[in-house]
């Protein structure tokens, strides 16, 4: 171990900030969290473009540049994520856990860096019109930093065809290190979904409120709502009640 890394944690938490959607709150908010949540010594990584309001104790580091351009209206499919596979990430060595900013930390995080596998990801919901596929949701992923230079520079290589091949970063990302026999899913009850798995099935929606499965870890929100809205009653689809997630409080704080 050289002189700059001796002393240093092996361990990471890496998240990502870029545009307007999420401010520095996210990222205060998710560091507090993962503090409350994380035994032993651990850096706090996120990599993003404005690093202004974001809390001292967080290392803020630029995004890699991507060369990719998106044309007018193409969605943001997270392709951004990719460069934490970066060969030198800032100089940083060790296991990293990276985690989206739009989740809720509600149980011990200390398994995510004990669970045996090279590259680890949420095992993506099924869905009842759908069977079960590779795919990852990467909301939640670890790996060795600077051990998968070859997952972005496939991508550099070839944006184009593999934009045309596969809908987002993540499907994109599971099929690689599928191919390579290095995918591996969490436990499937540490990353639950809200919208799935936190909210009482219709019609018991109306007077139940939504909840923390048992066995959860991190608790996923995407698509419909994101912590805020969900601890509001807010949902972005008509005719889709939900009640306060007022457990929401006691965990998402700095």
């Amino acid at each position: 171990m050289s002189s700059e890394t001796a002393g240093k944690p092996r361990r990471h938490v890496l998240c990502m900030k870029w545009g307007t959607k999420y401010g520095p709150e996210y990222v205060n908010r998710l560091y507090a969290m993962v503090r409350r949540h994380l035994t032993g010594d651990f850096r706090f990584v996120c990599l993003t473009d404005d690093p202004k309001g974001i809390r001292s104790e967080v290392s803020c580091f630029p995004i890699p540049p991507l060369a990719l351009e998106l044309a007018p209206g193409q969605p943001d499919r997270a392709w951004k994520k990719l460069t934490t596979f970066e060969a030198d990430l800032h100089g940083l060595r060790g296991t990293a856990l990276f985690i989206d900013l739009d989740v809720v930390v509600v149980g011990s995080l200390d398994a995510f860096f004990e669970q045996p596998g090279e590259f680890l990801i949420i095992h993506d919901y099924e869905r009842p019109w759908r069977r079960r596929r590779i795919t990852g949701n990467s909301s939640v992923y670890r790996f060795e930093l600077g051990a998968h230079p070859d997952v972005l520079a496939h991508f550099r290589q070839n944006m184009d065809a593999v934009q045309a091949e596969f809908r987002n970063e993540q499907a994109y990302l599971s099929d690689f290190m599928y191919w390579q026999g290095k995918l591996g899913y969490w436990p499937e009850a540490w990353c639950p979904s809200f919208k799935y798995h936190g909210i009482p099935t219709w019609p018991s929606n109306y007077w139940r409120e939504p909840f923390v499965p048992e066995g959860a870890r991190i608790m996923v929100f995407h698509g419909e709502c994101n912590p805020p809205d969900a601890l509001a009653g807010r949902r972005n689809r008509r005719f889709r009640f939900i009640r306060p997630a007022r457990w929401i409080t006691s965990f998402w704080k700095t």
